[in-house]
């Protein structure tokens, strides 16, 4: 048991760049609060005692401003950052690694029983205001967007944004890995929302660092053929950008005692 306190305490630390001590996260997470006592709740609803697993459930709700049916199965290290509004449904099935931000909905499309709620896959994230709604699979890695609409499933490794959601990139675009070093040269991570939550500004960036690397893969194309023509060209190499650059390290966070 303790191990499973000191997994969610530590994820807390790895996935919330304000949380500066130990006490804080055990009085002042709202989202720390309700998995613990979800937790409680699952317990008694697979033992039986499912009115007093309602009942407590809906305590929970009151405290913290999160709804989740003890029937959900949720994975270890799952965190819900801010938390207020989320709705977790009964046959939701959440994996390890997985994160919500606030007003974030997995909810049913039917009243029919049996599997109405999303599965999300391991390492998961969905953004505040998110809905995905329906017995629905969102693939592991996957990203889903503020305030996106999920209405069917999403494949491992995408980011979905939009209403109704639609995948805008996926782990195997070509020039994902491009993008990720020239970002590390400028000395800034492109991908510290996206890798949370994608929002316009850093897909605005991300597109940035692809006409640059475009513009410089044209650039030598352009070369090439001005050298077979005959023509004068400099064939001094561009200056690579870390030369002037130094990339930017995390800073190390203080961290409490246990």
């Amino acid at each position: 048991m303790f191990e499973r306190l000191k997994e969610d305490i530590d994820c807390v630390y790895a996935r919330d760049p304000a949380a500066r001590r130990t006490v804080d996260i055990l009085f002042a997470y709202p989202g720390v609060h309700a998995l613990w006592l979800h937790r409680l709740n699952h317990a008694l609803w697979r033992r039986g005692f499912k009115s007093l697993a309602r009942v407590l459930s809906h305590v929970a709700r009151g405290l913290t401003g999160i709804e989740i049916h003890p029937n959900a199965r949720i994975g270890r290290r799952f965190f819900i950052d801010h938390g207020m509004g989320v709705v977790i449904g009964e046959t939701a099935d959440i994996g390890d690694d997985c994160t919500l931000y606030h007003g974030v909905t997995l909810g049913g499309t039917s009243w029919e029983g049996g599997k109405r709620h999303p599965t999300l896959r391991e390492n998961v994230v969905v953004g505040a205001g998110a809905k995905i709604l329906g017995p629905l699979v969102i693939g592991k890695a996957a990203r889903i967007g503020s305030n996106a609409v999920v209405l069917k499933d999403v494949p491992a490794g995408a980011t979905v944004v939009g209403i109704p959601g639609r995948v805008v990139s996926t782990s195997g675009d070509e020039l994902q890995g491009r993008r990720h070093e020239i970002a590390c040269k400028m000395g800034f991570d492109a991908y510290g929302t996206t890798q949370d939550m994608p929002d316009p500004i850093a897909i605005a960036i991300n597109g940035m660092l692809d006409h640059i690397h475009m513009l410089d893969k044209k650039l030598e194309e352009t070369r090439h053929e001005v050298k077979k023509l005959g023509g004068a060209v400099d064939d001094l190499p561009l200056p690579e950008i870390e030369e002037h650059i130094e990339p930017v390290k995390p800073k190390a966070r203080a961290r409490g005692n246990i």
